[in-house]
């Protein structure tokens, strides 16, 4: 797990930006990086940093699903990782950090839509596998996880 001379800190959605493009959306325009919520005042943004570089990102916003019944439910959305710092145990820093900011803020569960890569790291943190696969074109397969917090 990467630890010396990190921090996790909020930071703005563009400046999620500059992890979110090269990782989820490479050769695709910038304002592609950009999701309805981003600048709502309940959507806040959490950038791992380490040496003063930020190399790994995630977003929350507060977005109840229709088929959970829950009163304040978060989407985890945006999860990155730039690739030369993948493995490192960054993106499970980035995630228990937002758990724990949501529980702050008076939120009960966390869902997102996993692309099929990504499934196996979402489980080991004890999401689970909710609903049918989905396809998001020329994007890929997607998974919703839930997990109870």
């Amino acid at each position: 797990m990467e630890t010396p001379n990190f921090t996790v800190k909020e930071i703005t959605a563009k400046t999620a930006y500059d992890v979110r493009h090269p990782v989820l959306r490479e050769g695709k325009p910038l304002d592609s990086c950009h999701f309805d919520g981003d600048d709502l005042p309940t959507t806040f943004h959490l950038g791992y940093y380490t040496k003063e570089q930020l190399v790994g990102v995630v977003t929350l916003m507060v977005n109840n699903r229709d088929d959970i019944t829950t009163e304040k439910a978060f989407q985890l959305r945006g999860m990155a990782v730039l690739t030369n710092f993948q493995k490192r145990g960054i993106g499970e820093v980035l995630v228990k950090k937002a758990e724990k900011m949501i529980l702050a803020r008076g939120g009960t569960f966390i869902w997102m839509n996993a692309r099929e890569i990504a499934v196996r790291f979402y489980e080991k943190l004890g999401y689970q596998k909710h609903a049918k696969p989905f396809n998001i074109p020329k994007i890929g397969l997607h998974f919703v996880m839930i997990k109870a917090l």
